[in-house]
This record gives structure tokens, sequence and C-alpha cells, in this order.
């Protein structure tokens, strides 16, 4: 995107929310030019996509039919010129529905977050959209981030797994460690660290940019 704003090369930071903060990760270990990085509520799409919530279908079998689902939606693609979208969350919301589902219901379908073209809110992403996270795990040399990184995840949320894991990988090996730091948020659920502006630490977040930018 064409600019006009002078940008300092040495005050880059970046923030990255549910999906985009494993994605934000990926980034800080590609770019050197980035210094500091917030991941708040991340998701690691490729842990999710390969292997299922909480790794329940991580073998061999499971994701071979994902990907011949997934292959035989691509050619039913070509063939209607039209992708076929996932859905996105459920509606009307089941009164058994896990509490993450509802917690995303009541984010994505009521007046807090609904946007006509919202994907969560209307059809959904493309069915084979994620496919190729199947391959790709985008946290691979996290461990290798030498910039300052700090993970915030609610202790209550479904996805507080892949924040609590991906630090862990990340100061695995790490000579770096001094400049990487996890936030847990007690009672805070996925959702809330959307747009719940009681439990989402500004301040902290604030101080972190300001130290390390």
């Amino acid at each position: 995107m064409a600019t006009n704003e002078k940008v300092d090369p040495e005050k880059i930071g970046i923030i990255g929310i549910c999906g985009w903060g494993g994605i934000a990760l990926n980034a800080a270990a590609l770019d050197t030019r980035i210094k500091a990085t917030v991941a708040s509520t991340m998701y690691d799409m490729t842990r999710v996509t390969a292997n299922g919530y909480f790794d329940e279908a991580d073998n061999e079998e499971a994701r071979h039919q994902a990907r011949k689902q997934l292959n035989e939606q691509r050619t039913k693609d070509y063939q209607s010129q039209s992708y076929k979208r996932a859905g996105g969350v459920v509606d009307p919301l089941p009164e058994d529905a896990p509490q993450f589902v509802k917690d995303y219901y009541a984010y994505y379908k009521t007046e807090r977050g609904y946007h006509k073209r919202s994907l969560n809110s209307n059809e959904g992403w493309n069915v084979i959209g994620t496919m190729s996270f199947l391959n790709q795990p985008i946290l691979q040399y996290s461990n290798e981030i030498r910039s300052a990184v700090l993970v915030v995840h609610g202790d209550q949320a479904h996805s507080y797994y892949f924040g609590k894991d991906a630090y862990e990988t990340m100061i695995k090996d790490n000579a770096y460690t001094d400049s990487k730091e996890f936030l847990s948020i007690e009672g805070a659920s996925h959702t809330d660290l959307y747009d719940n502006k009681s439990v989402i630490p500004f301040d902290k977040i604030q101080a972190f940019f300001q130290k390390n930018m």
C-alpha cells in the first residue's frame, strides 16, 4: 500500500489476534525489521488444521482423509466455478453447544461483533481456504525469534493451549528468552480478548511496545 508517511525501521511492532496471533509469530520469525510482537488469544492454525482440536486427530489416516475430502472439494469448486463456504458460526445456536461456540455466537452473531462482510458472522471461509496449513507448521522456527514477544491468553479460553505451547516452543533453545513473556489473564475466555476492555491488558501492551521499540 502506497503511503507518504515515513516509517522508522527501528520502530516496527505488530499485534496479531486469534488466528493472526500465530501468523504474527511466524512473521516475527521471518522479518527481522519487527522489533516487538504481541500475539493475543492466538490460534496455531496449522496445528488445528492438521491435528484437530487438542490434537485429537493427530494421525496419518485422519490427515489423509482430510486431504482427500479437500481435494475432492477443489474439483467441485473448479467445476462450479465458485468456492463452497464452510459456514460461519452456527446459527441457530444449539442448547448443548460447547461454551466456546456460545462465546463465538455472542460475539459474531450479535451487535457486539456482527458485520455484513464478516466471514465468521455469515457464510464462513472457503472450505479449501486453509488446506495448505495441513503441510506447513507456521511456528517451525519460532524458537529463532530474537526480537521481543508478548503472548497474551485468557486461562479460560479453549485455545489456551495454543498460546501456552507456542510460548514454550519459542523459548526452547532460544538465547533471547529475556525478551519473551507469557501473560495469562485469569478468568478470561477466548473472545474476551477481542473486545472486553475490562480484561484486555492495554497498559501492559503499551508498556511492552514502549520498552522494545
